[in-house]
């Protein structure tokens, strides 16, 4: 299979237009330009233009969403973007503005958390650097797919890597080996004090490290047990005296929570303060 697929595909993502139309919107934007892809060119001038700036737009959209946003991108036209610049000998150019692109958007990120490191206590850290990498890792699950056709004919077959893989990468590169041991040391010290911070965000951000780089599971295994299987070696009867003794510690734990009651009073059914019931 060649690096570079070169094939004849109309471009589906443009309504039916009438010849005028077609007309004015071919001369006017290349990047939505109808036909057959074999006659079709791109210039670097086009690419630089036209096609990396619409594709950069999508991919800061995604960056900066918020879990539960909605951003209106159209994946499609995205996709076509890409798959004419992999078709037109665009691929490692295309490759490199995108690394790059992510590169410098992990380099302020980390900048932001080394300043709330300097401002914020550990708890509002905690919670920014959770914010952060679910964010950074949902954002893959869109702009991974915008790149498909990149990855499977550029990535995976010149380059013998995955697209989101290398991108987990680069977050491990420039944020989490900057944090590491700060941030285990920390999520150690808020699991040992129960309600620190909220359990959903411990769970995610234990998660989401482990899935960027389970080797950081070797650092702290008794953290990252706690919330993902099969961390630790299997339980034998030796270590059941420990189990044992590491819930009855958080029973107590729970017990001197200000709001925490263990029997809760109830209002008896009036007709029970006497003995006797109703028919």
């Amino acid at each position: 299979m060649m690096d570079e697929p070169m094939e004849a595909e109309a471009d589906s993502t443009q309504p039916d237009l009438n010849p005028d139309e077609k007309d004015e919107q071919s001369n006017k934007t290349p990047l939505l330009r109808p036909g057959n892809m074999v006659m079709m060119t791109i210039t670097t001038e086009d690419y630089e233009s036209l096609y990396w700036p619409k594709l950069e737009g999508a991919i800061n959209q995604l960056l900066t969403m918020s879990p539960g946003q909605y951003m209106a991108i159209s994946y499609e036209q995205m996709y076509s973007c890409v798959y004419k610049c992999v078709c037109k000998q665009f691929s490692d150019r295309l490759y490199t503005d995108l690394m790059n692109h992510m590169i410098q958007h992990l380099r302020n990120l980390n900048q932001q958390l080394q300043s709330s490191m300097q401002v914020e206590n550990s708890k509002s850290f905690l919670e920014k650097f959770s914010f952060l990498v679910n964010q950074y890792i949902l954002a893959l699950g869109g702009i991974v797919p915008i790149f498909n056709y990149m990855n499977r004919f550029y990535v995976e077959t010149k380059l013998k890597t995955d697209l989101n893989e290398e991108l987990k990468k680069l977050f491990k590169l420039h944020i989490l080996d900057q944090h590491i041991s700060v941030l285990l040391t920390l999520l150690e010290e808020a699991n040992a004090k129960p309600f620190t911070i909220s359990p959903p965000v411990m769970a995610n951000t234990i998660k989401n490290i482990h899935s960027i780089n389970p080797e950081y599971a070797k650092m702290k295994p008794e953290l990252f047990a706690k919330f993902i299987p099969s961390i630790l070696p299997q339980t034998s009867v030796t270590d059941l005296d420990r189990y044992i003794e590491e819930t009855q510690q958080i029973q107590r734990d729970l017990k001197v929570l200000p709001d925490f009651d263990s029997c809760p009073t109830r209002k008896k059914r009036t007709n029970e303060d006497d003995g006797r019931f109703s028919k």
